[in-house]
């Protein structure tokens, strides 16, 4: 995983993200097939971009850092596979909360 990661290098204020394994058994013990999944809205940073630029042209900190546990919007981001591995780029304003 960490190789192919090594590859995607996120640009401006981009994060990339590994989403986290969907649950395979619902609270009630039924076994959800690959179909019936519903996508996390968790993830692990992997890498960040250079941060957005600001008017008076230099960069703004990430409020995020690689290997941050992270929420993000549903809908945010866009989808890529590299291998057999899939990650999700999204911008930092998609992200809703850092998890402790």
């Amino acid at each position: 995983m960490a190789k192919a990661a090594l590859k995607i290098r996120p640009l401006g204020e981009k994060v990339l993200v590994k989403r986290l394994e969907a649950e395979q058994v619902t609270r009630g013990g039924i076994v959800l097939p690959d179909t019936a999944k519903e996508k996390p809205q968790r993830g692990t940073i992997l890498a960040v971009g250079d941060g957005r630029m600001l008017k008076d042209g230099t960069r703004a900190k990430f409020q995020v850092k690689k290997g941050d546990k992270v929420i993000f919007a549903s809908y945010g981001g866009s989808e890529v596979k590299l291998g057999i591995e899939e990650y999700l780029l999204i911008d930092e304003t998609d992200i809703l909360a850092i998890l402790d």
